[in-house]
């Protein structure tokens, strides 16, 4: 584990991925109020601006804004080169870029699985490798923090594609934690659960009309259930100030990941509870 721990990010340079929106934006805007300062990137070049000004607006230095489409490695590449080059290698990574669609598999379209990948784990990729060198040939202390969830901890149903990424990420951090502590750079796992962010209102459900009344209910509840972008992104900067490998930024799945180590049957009742719960909101709207 890194020996440093970021108790005060004054004066750090931060990148953070999905900073346009979301945990990434609410991230960024609290990372600038702590006097950090920022390498924002997103795909979507509207709302990155915007979120630069705000940053901007609370008094921090925005060293670069840049739209960059995280599943294009070179372009990944190239701006990890642009930034160590102009402003030093980064202390903190934080990623938290990424999408999900949700589905029973003889419904899950092949372009899903493969975008499921291709952004939220080869994203990953790409900007481990455009970062983490410099960071390590640096010799400064440093972290790196990466957005998984609970699908990568837990077996939730019609979540195969998107867990087949964010448990990719898992097992990605649980091997860096150990391959970067030499090199004084701590590896953070975030696991948020249910988080009222602009993405569940555009997640993908294969074979699912959004416009459903049924569906819209269920999405209502977990609206009503999720906590605040800002709220989770708290979790997440204060889960790295105090060391934690795994951050959740809810206890449920605190609950339902230690449920799933020491108390098996609690476990498979619940993902069966969560299955039958899915399945009905599903019936009418499926084939």
């Amino acid at each position: 584990m890194s020996r440093r721990r970021f108790k005060d990010y004054q004066g750090t340079i931060c990148v953070v991925t999905g900073a346009a929106s979301g945990i990434g934006r609410a991230a960024a805007l609290r990372l600038a109020g702590e006097g950090a300062r920022l390498v924002l990137t997103d795909v979507n070049a509207a709302g990155l601006e915007t979120a630069a000004l705000e940053c901007r607006n609370a008094g921090a230095t925005v060293l670069t804004s840049e739209t960059v489409d995280l599943t294009d490695h070179e372009a990944v590449s190239a701006f990890g080169d642009q930034v160590v080059a102009e402003h030093g290698a980064p202390d903190a990574i934080f990623h938290v870029a990424g999408n999900s669609a949700w589905g029973r598999p003889d419904l899950l379209e092949h372009r899903v699985w493969r975008s499921m990948v291709e952004v939220n784990l080869m994203g990953t990729i790409h900007v481990i490798e455009a970062f983490i060198p410099p960071m390590m040939a640096a010799g400064k202390p440093g972290a790196l923090v990466m957005v998984s969830s609970a699908a990568g901890l837990l077996g939730l149903p019609w979540h195969a594609a998107y867990s087949a990424a964010k448990f990719g990420i898992r097992g990605i951090a649980e091997v860096l934690r150990f391959d970067l502590a030499p090199y004084d750079i701590g590896v953070h796992l975030v696991c948020p659960g249910a988080v009222d962010t602009p993405l569940v209102g555009s997640i993908e459900i294969a074979g699912v009309d959004r416009s459903n009344p049924e569906v819209a209910k269920t999405a209502a509840q977990f609206q009503r259930h999720a906590v605040t972008p800002d709220e989770a992104a708290g979790s997440m900067i204060e889960g790295v100030r105090k060391g934690r490998y795994i951050i959740y930024t809810s206890p449920d799945i605190r609950l339902a990941f230690a449920a799933q180590k020491f108390a098996p049957p609690a476990y498979k009742l619940a993902m069966k509870l969560i299955a039958r719960k899915i399945n009905k909101a599903g019936e009418g709207v499926l084939p």
